[in-house]
């Protein structure tokens, strides 16, 4: 399974690639106005640190809108992938970007039936997310690996990005039922990579390493 950080912060994305353990990005309006800068200029930027896709998210609601949106968006790099809400005027938008061989991430996926829709609309990956899920008592987890499986059964090219990642936990089960990729935040990342046993093997080592050093 890949990973790519769900972030527009660069010194956290600028980190993560410095890990050598993520192949992409995606980002949101919410996550770039975070950082108060201008929309296009954190994509460049962020296109410098990570040679691999990266999500820009449409801002407009009819399909011309978006369409038009997108094609601006390409032409920053080649890697950008245009990512668009489910919504019926985000399929049309899905539908002729394809046509048009622009990369596509259909966003706020929270069931099976919108992930099918995507995919057969052209989408070349779709996102459900997983933690918005269980915060409304519903199975996070359990879509993707239903998602995976109607996949898998009718040979669907689109790809599967489990988003709406919280911690390390969410990523071994992701894995586990099948998501081709798990967006996540730094912190997320920061946590996988420890364990409090690693801690203390690395802490022996060292006291060992102590006594035979100068031997």
């Amino acid at each position: 399974m890949e990973l790519f950080i769900d972030s527009a912060n660069l010194e956290d994305i600028k980190k993560a690639a410095e890990l050598g353990v993520i192949s992409g990005v995606t980002t949101n309006p919410t996550l770039i106005a975070k950082e108060g800068r201008n929309f296009q200029e954190v994509i460049m930027e962020i296109t410098k640190l990570v040679d691999g896709p990266i999500s820009a998210e449409v801002i407009g609601l009819t399909k011309d809108q978006m369409v038009k949106e997108a094609r601006e968006l390409v032409k920053i790099h080649p890697n950008i992938v245009i990512k668009i809400p489910m919504i019926a005027e985000g399929l049309k938008a899905i539908k002729e970007l394809s046509k048009e061989g622009i990369k596509t991430n259909c966003t706020l996926i929270f069931s099976v039936n919108q992930a099918i829709l995507a995919a057969n609309a052209g989408a070349t990956y779709v996102s459900p997310f997983v933690g918005r899920l269980e915060d409304i008592g519903e199975e996070g987890i359990g879509l993707v690996a239903k998602m995976a499986h109607v996949f898998e059964i009718y040979d669907y090219k689109t790809k599967i990005i489990a988003a709406s990642i919280r911690n390390p936990k969410h990523v071994d089960q992701v894995a586990e039922v099948g998501a081709d990729i798990a967006t996540v935040p730094y912190k997320v990342i920061d946590a996988m990579m420890n364990h409090q046993l690693t801690d203390k093997g690395v802490d022996q080592f060292l006291k060992d390493w102590e006594t035979v050093k100068d031997k």
